[in-house]
């Protein structure tokens, strides 16, 4: 009886395990939609991508960006305009993208708006490389939150997450296009 009540509960427990690991391996797959941006400096010189997902609960962006300031912290932000002219210092690319007129930064009353993402730190080598997830906003829905056609835009400084209304991030090193 000793060693019966042992191995019941080790079945028990195994069975249970593999009955999880089914209903796992047969839940539907979340709907996603991806993107992809092609970053261009101040020269108009490619120097990195993007690629997105859109998920149910927002948007993942995975960012590899070369020739930045190495071992710096910089702004990363979705601008409201899909156009990223050099020339013009990526001026052309307008402001954050802020549908719900929010006010600036995670630490603003009032705010973030929708593209307001975190600061991201470049490494020693010049290359920014980043995961960030923005649930505010969506991917491909033609929604007031859709970023697609928009800017993905890096900053040369730190956003303070309250300065209106851009944190006070600096020049715009490098821009992309959602597509």
């Amino acid at each position: 009886m000793r060693l019966l009540l042992p191995a019941t509960a080790a079945l028990a427990l195994m069975t249970g395990a593999a009955f999880a690991q089914d209903d796992a391996e047969q839940a539907p797959a979340a709907e996603t939609t991806s993107a992809s941006a092609s970053f261009v400096d101040l020269e108009g010189a490619e120097n990195g991508t993007a690629t997105l997902t859109g998920t149910p609960n927002g948007v993942l962006i995975e960012l590899e960006v070369s020739g930045l300031p190495a071992g710096e912290w910089l702004g990363v932000h979705i601008h409201e305009t899909g156009t990223c002219d050099h020339e013009s210092g990526h001026e052309s690319a307008g402001g954050h993208f802020n549908p719900t007129d929010a006010a600036h930064g995670y630490l603003a009353e009032g705010g973030p708006h929708a593209g307001d993402m975190p600061n991201q730190y470049v490494g020693e080598d010049g290359v920014l490389r980043a995961q960030v997830f923005n649930h505010m906003v969506t991917l491909g829905d033609e929604g007031e939150a859709d970023i697609m056609r928009l800017a993905l835009m890096i900053h040369g400084g730190t956003d303070d997450y309250q300065t209106q209304p851009t944190g006070d991030a600096g020049d715009r090193y490098a821009c992309a296009v959602i597509e």
